[in-house]
């Protein structure tokens, strides 16, 4: 076994697209589905819960939403980095393609490895977890009822995503629409039966102010946009649509949160949402009574579910380059012409991911072991991912691209400033989940030695 000889791999799909099961990614998403996909993921169920926690390190009304604004502005410049890492670098492959340019093919390797078997599976796990523990309000089905819906939402999306991109996208666009309508009910609520739990809520624990961990809640729940890089390849007139889709897709993130905590500053006052330990279903609550919060949870199941589809669509496309260059999962390397979906990577990733799903339920606290478990390797990886738009520039000068990003160096070098701190910040706190993570992405070097055999 060994490294394939060019680490730009299109050629060997192109060569393989004789045959359908070998057949390459047809372009067929719009920019509207794109657009969808990146609400879908990032648009999960984070600013249900995460709104409390930055007002309970911030403390006024202006800096609350401050704190979201300035998370729009940083999830913008990570996506004009992107921007021009997608439209330069069109592949199926996102971010593991740029760091196999950048890095080679080590490098490269162990960041798949890291997205099959800890970063994606672990979210698609984490949101499975989302789900079930809001549908479990609304239907209980015993002591391990949240890992139930988790498993059976994750071979859903599996199987809906196996039949083909067409499916997985129409399931895509759906779910978006109905989150953000249900979001859009929530803001009103909020912004129709204003003050109401404030004055209560003035006598609680007071809030101390600390901007570090405020951004790290908030850069939580804009965390996602990413994953386009991951389609495109797939995205029709991909030279317009990339950036297009990156700019639309974190603005409409940026102005449903700004309002959406407006709205609940509106409901609940500062001090009621720094105190609420579930801020959309207080504000429900007050706004509606018992139904709201019915209403609520069904809302953040959606938002799940919604949050998963994208996730699993985007997810196996990386295990599918992987099985492209590398003949130890070369089992995942075939694309099904005809449905055009990767199935093979989908149905490891589904079995990972349930396999994960059933570690959370041994551990009793699925949600939370699914978090520790995934974001030191993440902000890892982005880490890189920034670094390598600088190392591609030095390497090849004179390539063309429809997007540069502005402000070269200083947009990238802030970006991986980002990047570095909240790679910091998810190991000032050491966790079994934590450690779990980095082992499992350890194990990927011993994996990665026989390969280069």
């Amino acid at each position: 076994m060994g490294f394939p000889k060019s680490s730009d791999y299109s050629e060997s799909i192109a060569a393989n697209a004789s045959s359908e099961e070998s057949a390459s990614p047809k372009t067929a998403l719009s920019m509207i589905d794109a657009v969808a996909l990146i609400v879908g993921i990032v648009i999960g169920a984070g600013i249900f819960e995460t709104p409390a926690l930055v007002a309970s390190n911030t403390g006024t009304n202006f800096t609350v939403l401050f704190a979201w604004i300035i998370g729009g502005v940083v999830s913008l410049i990570g996506a004009l980095c992107y921007a021009e890492l997608a439209t330069t670098y069109p592949h199926v492959g996102g971010n593991y393609y740029y760091l196999q340019r950048a890095y080679g093919n080590s490098i490269a390797f162990l960041f798949a490895w890291a997205r099959m078997t800890v970063v994606q599976t672990g979210s698609i796990a984490l949101l499975g977890y989302v789900f079930g523990d809001y549908a479990s309000e609304i239907l209980p089905l015993g002591s391990y009822s949240g890992a139930i819906y988790a498993a059976g939402a994750i071979v859903l999306f599996t199987l809906i995503n196996i039949l083909g991109l067409r499916q997985g996208k129409g399931v895509q666009n759906w779910l978006t629409a109905a989150k953000i309508l249900g979001l859009i009910l929530v803001i009103l609520a909020g912004l129709t039966h204003s003050g109401s739990a404030a004055p209560q809520a003035a006598t609680e624990s007071p809030i101390s102010t600390n901007w570090g961990m405020a951004m790290i809640f908030v850069l939580l729940s804009y965390g996602g946009w990413n994953e386009a890089a991951y389609i495109s390849a797939e995205i029709r007139n991909p030279n317009r649509n990339i950036a297009r889709s990156l700019f639309w897709g974190i603005g409409i993130i940026a102005a449903i949160y700004i309002a959406i905590n407006f709205a609940y500053l509106q409901g609940l006052g500062v001090n009621g949402m720094a105190n609420s330990s579930a801020v959309a279903a207080d504000l429900m609550r007050n706004a509606y009574g018992q139904p709201g919060v019915v209403f609520i949870s069904l809302l953040v199941a959606i938002s799940a579910l919604g949050a998963l589809n994208a996730t699993v669509l985007t997810g196996a496309r990386t295990n599918y380059a992987l099985g492209q260059d590398f003949k130890v999962f070369g089992f995942m390397g075939s694309w099904q012409g005809e449905k055009n979906s990767p199935i093979p990577a989908l149905l490891l990733q589904g079995a990972i991911a349930l396999l994960l799903v059933g570690l959370g339920a041994w551990q009793r606290k699925g949600f939370e072991t699914m978090v520790d478990y995934t974001a030191p390797v993440f902000w890892f990886f982005f880490l890189l991912v920034g670094f390598s738009l600088i190392i591609m520039r030095f390497k090849e000068p004179n390539r063309s691209s429809a997007f540069r990003v502005p402000f070269y160096p200083i947009t990238p070098i802030l970006f991986c400033g980002i990047c570095g701190f909240l790679l910091y910040s998810s190991l000032v706190y050491v966790t079994t989940g934590a450690i779990a993570g980095v082992i499992v992405l350890a194990l990927g070097i011993p994996v990665l030695l026989w390969q280069r055999r």
